[in-house]
């Protein structure tokens, strides 16, 4: 018998080592994989592409002027929900604020913030709730293009302001020129 020129080579003889290697890196195979996936694919008929709308961020509340008087404090964003409200494809953002007080609960605020189509700075473009109404906003959300509220008032300036003793559920819906105000029948009551 004629002896190999070669020396045996040591990977001809599989050991639980070389299995764990290979189990490693096809592991690291799978791995990348998931992690790398192809561009977003386009339709195309003749000469025209046809793709999928970019979404549009909602509007900041960062640097908006709200029509609030605060003094020497500053107002306070302290809820805030997102959702395409007149359903022209470009989320509104509607913003519970109140001054940022010291003592007591302030009355909230309730805006309505929106972006220009061109893209510039946000802006309130409506209010539902004004801070003179004396309320505070609670259980607040936007479902079904509408804005839902828990507003907690008072029947009157003899209350004290600790202690509202009116609990009105609202809904706010777009009617295509206005933000319209509806309470169930059953509201009004603490």
């Amino acid at each position: 018998m004629q002896q190999s020129a070669v020396p045996e080579l040591a990977h001809t003889q599989t050991r639980p080592i070389h299995w764990v290697a290979t189990a490693t890196a096809v592991a690291g195979v799978v791995a990348l994989s998931s992690v790398v996936q192809p561009g977003s694919a386009t339709a195309a008929t003749g000469t025209h592409t046809a793709s999928a709308p970019a979404a549009v961020a909602a509007p900041s509340t960062t640097g908006v002027d709200f029509p609030l008087s605060c003094g020497r404090v500053k107002a306070v964003v302290a809820k805030k929900a997102t959702g395409d409200l007149d359903g022209d494809g470009r989320p509104e953002t509607v913003a519970v604020v109140h001054c940022d007080s010291a003592m007591g609960t302030p009355p909230d605020g309730v805006y309505v913030v929106t972006r220009p189509s061109d893209g510039g700075k946000p802006r309130v473009v409506a209010t539902l709730v004004a801070p003179q109404d004396r309320v505070t906003v609670t259980g607040f959300s936007i479902r079904a293009r509408g804005v839902d509220a828990t507003l907690l008032g008072y029947s009157s300036s003899a209350v004290p302001n600790c202690c509202p003793d009116l609990k009105t559920p609202v809904k706010w819906q777009w009617n295509g020129s206005a933000f319209v105000r509806s309470t169930p029948a059953s509201a009004h009551s603490v």
